[in-house]
This record gives structure tokens, C-alpha cells and sequence, in this order.
């Protein structure tokens, strides 16, 4: 019973650091930080992006904390998770805009970037072959994690939405994502599928 003394509640170390041990949010946010810089990475794919958006993710936080706007329920690796999934968006935001951006820079013509974009019936072919094949994984996937990846893919849901839709909490949703995605790439190496 002895060897838990030590270790003090998330709500405990924000406490002594609104008190003023500034310590105790480096403590909070190690803590944290592996479950929050794993979705991150999972989410973006980039080694460079993921510190990028893990920093803005606990100083964002930390503000909020500053600023006194952070109420405590109890549910710090939710919140914190949160605010890394809205930063998350946020990079496919800019990456989106940027690329629209750059595109209308660079003065492609109307009938050039229609002809680019045009698939041909092979490119039609093998992107719907591959849909499918994605498609008959899913189904394969325990339900509670098929559901989890239709919201979020095909009905483009947040995760906040989909904890919401089936009932649980963010996390267990985040949860459930995370471990469809680990067997869906666990199906597509036993079966040597090539997805491109």
C-alpha cells in the first residue's frame, strides 16, 4: 500500500502547480506524455510534424491552465488528448489550404489541372478493387471497432461525435480506433495486401 504514496493524482500535481511548484506540470505532462505523442504520431505519420503539434498540444494546455479556463473533472489524459486531436485537424487544415494555395500559384489552367485530375478506368478500377478489399477488412474487425471506423472514415465523424454517438467516453473511443487500425495493418500484412 505504501509504494502509491508518492505518486499524486493528475488533480493533485495541477493543484501544487496553481499553488506554485512549477514542477509539477513537467511531472503532469511526462506523465501523459507517451499516450498523447503515440496518437499524435498515429494520426499525422511524421516523425517532425508529431513533435511539432506534441509541443503546441502541452502549451496550449498549459495557457488554458494559466489562464484559469481549465476546469478540472478529473479527466486530464481526455482533455489533453482533445486538444491533441483539434491540433491535429488543424495541421490537415493548413496542410489542405496550403496546397490549394500553391496550386493556384503555380497558374495550372483549368483544362491542364482537370486533365491531371481525370482518373483513367484503370485508375477507377484499382481505387474501387482497393476500397472494397478496406472495406471486407472492416467487416472482419469486432464490431465495436467497425463502428469506431465507419464514423470516423465514412460518415467523417470527430472523435468527440463518436464517443458521443455510441455512448462511451473519448478515449475508449480513441481506444477503440487505435486498436482497428493495429489489426487492420496486422490482416493487410498476413494477407500481403498492396494498397496502392
Amino acid at each position: 500500500m505504501n509504494a502509491n504514496v508518492n505518486v499524486l493524482s493528475d488533480r493533485a500535481l495541477l493543484n501544487n502547480y496553481l499553488s506554485g511548484d512549477r514542477s509539477a506540470i513537467s511531472e503532469l505532462i511526462e506523465r501523459h506524455s507517451q499516450r498523447v505523442r503515440s496518437y499524435i504520431g498515429m494520426m499525422v505519420r511524421n516523425d517532425d510534424i508529431a513533435d511539432d503539434i506534441f509541443q503546441e498540444t502541452f502549451i496550449k494546455a498549459v495557457r488554458v491552465i494559466d489562464e484559469g479556463r481549465y476546469t478540472d473533472s478529473g479527466k486530464f489524459l481526455s482533455w489533453i488528448l482533445r486538444i491533441a486531436h483539434n491540433r491535429v485537424l488543424d495541421h490537415f487544415r493548413r496542410e489542405k489550404a496550403s496546397r490549394q494555395i500553391n496550386e493556384s500559384e503555380a497558374g495550372y489552367d483549368m483544362i491542364g489541372t482537370l486533365r491531371i485530375a481525370e482518373p483513367n478506368a484503370e485508375d477507377e478500377l484499382v481505387h474501387s478493387e482497393i476500397e472494397q478489399t478496406i472495406r471486407n477488412l472492416i467487416d472482419s474487425l469486432p464490431e465495436e471497432q467497425q463502428e469506431v471506423v465507419r464514423l470516423r472514415y465514412f460518415s467523417k465523424l470527430s472523435f468527440q461525435e463518436i464517443a458521443d454517438e455510441t455512448d462511451v467516453s473519448i478515449n475508449t473511443a480513441l481506444g477503440r480506433m487505435r486498436y482497428a487500425l493495429i489489426n487492420l495493418r496486422k490482416m493487410i500484412k498476413e494477407k500481403n495486401i498492396v494498397l496502392s
